[in-house]
C-alpha cells in the first residue's frame, strides 16, 4: 500500500517512514505543504499522513486545496495540538481521521488500513473475495482456508486487486500501488508478479483483460 507522508521534522519523519515500511507500507515522504499538495493532486497514493504545521503551506491549507479539486484520497491529519476547534476545522475541510503526537506506530498503521478499507467500501477488518481471505495488518492470506505464503510485492499486488474487486486495474495503476519514488520498475515486472500469484493462488482468481489490465471478480 503506497502512502504519502508530509512531515517536516526530520527525526519524526524518518521514524514514521521506517516504522511504516516495516509494517508493509510504501512511503513517499515530503517535507513541506507545497510538495504535499502537488503530490496529492497526482492522486497516486492510497492514503496520506498530513502534518498540520508544515512550512510553505500548512496542512489545513493543503487539505482545503485538494478537496476543492475533488481529490478524495483518505487523509489522516497529524498534529501536536489537540484542540476541539482544530479537529472540527480539519474534519470540515475534509480530513478523514486525526492522530495526536507522539504517534504510536501500530495505531497509525491500523488507522491507515481502516481509512483505505472505508475508501473502497469495505467495513470489515479482513478482505474477503470469494474463497480468498486477506488480513492486511497481519499480512496473511488464505484461499479456501489454506494459508499461502506470498512475497511482499505479491501480497501488495493481491491486496490492490482485492480492494478493487470487480474493477480492472492497469499495469500503471498497479505499479503506482506497489512502488514508491526511486524504485526503477522493469516493463514486465507486474506481469512477472501476476504469474507468480497465479501459480501460488491457483487458477481462476486473476483474469487478464487484454490490452487493459487485470481483475479479480467479486
Amino acid at each position: 500500500m503506497r502512502i504519502l507522508l508530509a512531515e517536516d521534522d526530520e527525526l519524526l519523519g524518518g521514524g514514521l517512514r521506517a516504522g511504516l515500511d516495516q509494517r508493509g507500507f510504501q512511503v513517499d515522504w515530503v517535507r513541506d505543504g507545497v510538495a504535499a499538495e502537488r503530490e496529492l493532486l497526482s492522486a497516486q497514493h492510497q492514503a496520506a499522513v498530513l502534518d498540520i504545521g508544515l512550512p510553505r503551506q500548512d496542512g489545513l491549507a493543503v487539505l482545503k486545496a485538494i478537496r476543492a479539486r475533488a481529490i478524495d484520497t483518505p487523509v489522516l491529519v497529524l498534529t501536536a495540538r489537540d484542540t476541539v476547534a482544530q479537529r472540527i476545522e480539519g474534519l470540515n475541510l475534509g480530513a478523514d481521521d486525526y492522530v495526536i503526537k507522539p504517534v504510536d506506530l501500530d495505531e497509525l498503521a491500523a488507522r491507515l488500513h481502516a481509512l483505505v478499507r472505508r475508501a473502497h467500501g469495505k467495513a470489515q477488518t479482513l478482505l474477503q473475495v470469494r474463497d480468498v481471505t486477506m488480513d492486511p495488518a497481519a499480512r496473511q492470506v488464505t484461499r479456501a482456508g489454506e494459508a499461502i505464503s506470498l512475497s511482499t510485492r505479491e501480497f501488495d499486488l493481491l491486496q490492490a486487486l482485492l480492494l478493487n474487486a470487480g474493477r480492472v486495474l492497469s499495469r500503471e495503476q498497479l505499479e503506482q500501488h506497489l512502488y514508491r519514488w526511486g524504485h526503477e520498475v522493469e516493463s514486465n515486472t507486474i506481469e512477472v508478479h501476476i504469474h507468480h500469484l497465479r501459480r501460488k493462488m491457483g487458477a481462476g482468481l486473476i483474469d487478464t483483460v487484454r490490452g487493459v489490465g487485470y481483475i479479480v471478480m467479486s
